[in-house]
């Protein structure tokens, strides 16, 4: 096998390995807002426990990558592939870190009834978990196009997070007693605001990965 090709079978493996970790806090993000929705405790605490496995492959993909920088010495554009895929595991990391803080609130919710209705929450968590999803997907394909169409998505979320603010704004006004819950609610819905600044980030680094261009500074 030529160095060409085994280089180029390494990176496929490393792709391979980002979209296993892709499905894996796809799969956290959902579960967490599930558990919330469902006052499912066992499930919350499994998307906790999970984080584990999250974590590990993570470090997996970071110790690939440094393998792959350290015996192939890539240039040019392979460099800026596996120097993408390090940038973009910390972020996937982060991710599931936030999945499974919300999974950790959710579990701090029992039968008393909600002091709002359960409507923008998943509904940001739907858009924050398919930026997640499809800028993966941008990367192995390194779809710019796509990539800065998720990075404006991140607007939907941002608007979301505000309405939900003022929505618990003004049941407080009324209803200071539901300070502990509105105090919950606000938390996840922050932790999904920055799953989709996550997402954006890593749409950031697959431009950077096609154009050597990172936030318009050109850097290899």
């Amino acid at each position: 096998m030529s160095a060409r090709s085994e280089f180029d079978h390494e990176l496929e493996d490393l792709h391979l390995d980002l979209i296993r970790l892709g499905g894996m806090i796809e799969e956290a993000i959902d579960h967490s807002i599930t558990a919330l929705e469902k006052r499912d405790h066992k499930l919350a605490q499994s998307v906790i426990d999970n984080d584990r496995k999250i974590d590990d492959l993570d470090h997996a993909i970071e110790a690939r990558c440094l393998s792959l920088l350290l015996r192939q010495q890539p240039v040019a554009k392979d460099l800026r592939a596996i120097s993408t895929a390090l940038k973009m595991v910390t972020d996937m990391e982060r991710i599931g870190d936030q999945a499974a803080d919300i999974a950790d609130i959710s579990q701090r919710f029992d039968n008393s009834p909600f002091i709002k209705s359960l409507v923008h929450i998943p509904m940001m968590a739907r858009i924050a978990s398919a930026m997640v999803k499809e800028s993966i997907s941008a990367f192995i394909q390194s779809d710019v196009a796509a990539s800065r169409e998720i990075i404006s998505r991140d607007d939907e979320v941002d608007k979301l997070f505000e309405t939900i603010k003022q929505e618990l704004i003004a049941i407080l006004t009324h209803r200071p007693e539901a300070a502990d819950q509105a105090v919950d609610f606000l938390m996840i819905a922050k932790y999904l605001e920055r799953i989709g600044d996550h997402a954006v980030n890593i749409c950031g680094w697959v431009i950077f990965s096609v154009t050597g261009e990172h936030k318009d500074a050109k850097i290899i």
